[in-house]
């Protein structure tokens, strides 16, 4: 294989769901968990413990897998999600990881900040729960069966239908 060609891997993508709301935790889990996305799903319940966790995949990544994704809620306790993506995207070891800004806030300025900062996408949750489902298999269906991620992983499934 030449430096040039992306390696695929039949593994499930690893994701770090930061989200301080146990109702959304629940969504994601249902969702993005569940045997269609084949996904690992890890969830902090703030910035605080999402730094910690990916402080974690250094010291122990048999138990703290580092993330192919990140899904960040803007407003948490003891640390936001834009302090999370701040330290994510000025890290030379993790900031290729995708980092999905996963919120309620639409303010612009909340929005310009997360892009200025690197965020890879910016969702709106919707306050509806069925379309919060519909977003989050949407996001899935995106970002863990058709993109190749930087790690190399993509949806197992597709792949064992790929040449």
């Amino acid at each position: 294989m030449s430096d040039n060609e992306t390696q695929t891997y039949k593994r499930s993508a690893v994701v770090l769901l930061a989200d301080d709301n146990p109702a959304d935790q629940e969504i994601a889990r249902r969702v993005l968990g569940s045997g269609v996305f084949h996904c690992e799903l890890h969830i902090a319940n703030d910035g605080v413990e999402a730094l910690d966790y990916l402080r974690r995949t250094f010291e122990d990544p048999d138990t703290h897998p580092r993330p192919d994704l990140m899904l960040l809620d803007i407003n948490m306790p003891r640390k936001s999600g834009m302090d999370v993506l701040r330290h994510v995207k000025g890290n030379a070891d993790l900031r290729r990881i995708p980092a999905l800004m996963l919120t309620t806030s639409e303010s612009d300025r909340d929005i310009g900040s997360a892009y200025d900062l690197g965020c890879n996408s910016y969702l709106t949750k919707p306050v509806d729960v069925p379309q919060f489902i519909e977003a989050l298999k949407t996001l899935g269906k995106y970002w863990l069966d058709l993109v190749v991620l930087p790690s190399g992983v993509r949806n197992s499934e597709r792949m064992e239908g790929a040449s």
